[in-house]
């Protein structure tokens, strides 16, 4: 039977996507409740930054090296001097990865494969070479995969990221099960709108981001996203809790009891969210329109 953690302090905690954003937050707030951290992200130089933040504030940071989960191999080197170094870790969190939105006829190849590389196969890379040690260490612990509000509903051109995080899911509540009789708990942490640089930075396949239709859409999301910090705390709190279903929001715990206890009201406010976003599209037709004729 999983059990429950009370405590990071002291716990070997291994952190995805740790130089910014949610990572970079939980990373902080584990640090601060005692947590020794072995952290790493694609990003070499916010990633030592995100380490000398913690070191200076009296975390410890055993590990700090910068790899691209999707790369099976630098995963394996990388989880093999963790092991070497501090032995199984108590907490896995799989926090990295990217996005990419867009019409089905404006995603191209790459961006349904480099999702599916990045959301699914990191997360699966870093389980296969961390969880063992895990389960031969015979003391339990916890692992932490971030999906998203799209790995629970359809909302609209998220076809290609769905695709990763509903994956995730899946592997989620498979090792749920599977991972119960070694003490080993799992959470799915279900994010909906976070106030982080991906937000601004994400890329959508067939929509001009300068549009004004667009900057209107962004900035009601913005106006509803949660702080990186808030996240966190519900990250870690389902740690302690031992909790499989993570939110970070109201809103998204709502919509996902709607289409479990509701499924015409759900389909309902999908057919509406779809609505509203797709009225971006018009506008950024004219805007290609009037480019060509330029």
């Amino acid at each position: 039977m999983s059990r429950r953690r009370r405590s990071l302090r002291n716990a070997n905690v291994f952190i995805t996507g740790a130089a910014s954003g949610i990572g970079r937050a939980t990373a902080e707030l584990a640090a601060a409740q005692g947590a020794r951290l072995h952290l790493t992200d694609v990003n070499a130089d916010l990633l030592a930054t995100t380490a000398d933040r913690i070191r200076a504030t009296g975390g410890s940071v055993v590990l700090a090296e910068p790899a691209d989960i999707s790369d099976y191999a630098a995963v394996r080197a990388l989880t093999t001097r963790v092991t070497e170094t501090s032995g199984a870790m108590d907490v896995v969190m799989n926090i990295a990865g990217i996005s990419t939105w867009g019409t089905v006829q404006a995603l191209e190849h790459h961006h349904w494969q480099r999702l599916v590389d990045v959301n699914l196969m990191g997360p699966i890379h870093v389980i296969e070479t961390l969880v063992p040690p895990m389960i031969e260490a015979g003391r339990g612990g916890h692992l932490v995969n971030v999906s998203s509000a799209a790995g629970l509903i359809g909302m609209p051109w998220h076809a290609a990221y769905s695709a990763s995080k509903f994956g995730l899911r899946g592997v989620s509540e498979v090792l749920r099960f599977d991972l119960r009789r070694h003490g080993i708990g799992v959470s799915l942490v279900c994010p909906g709108g976070v106030a982080t640089p991906l937000t601004e930075t994400v890329q959508i396949a067939g929509v001009d981001r300068e549009s004004r239709a667009f900057q209107r859409a962004h900035a009601r999301f913005r106006k509803r996203a949660v702080t990186p910090e808030r996240a966190a705390e519900s990250i870690l709190r389902g740690v302690r809790r031992n909790r499989y279903w993570v939110y970070t929001s109201p809103d998204i715990r709502a919509i996902h009891l709607l289409q479990r206890l509701c499924p015409p009201a759900y389909v309902a406010a999908m057919r509406a969210m779809n609505y509203g976003a797709n009225r971006v599209l018009p506008a950024v037709g004219r805007a290609r329109r009037q480019e060509d004729a330029a």
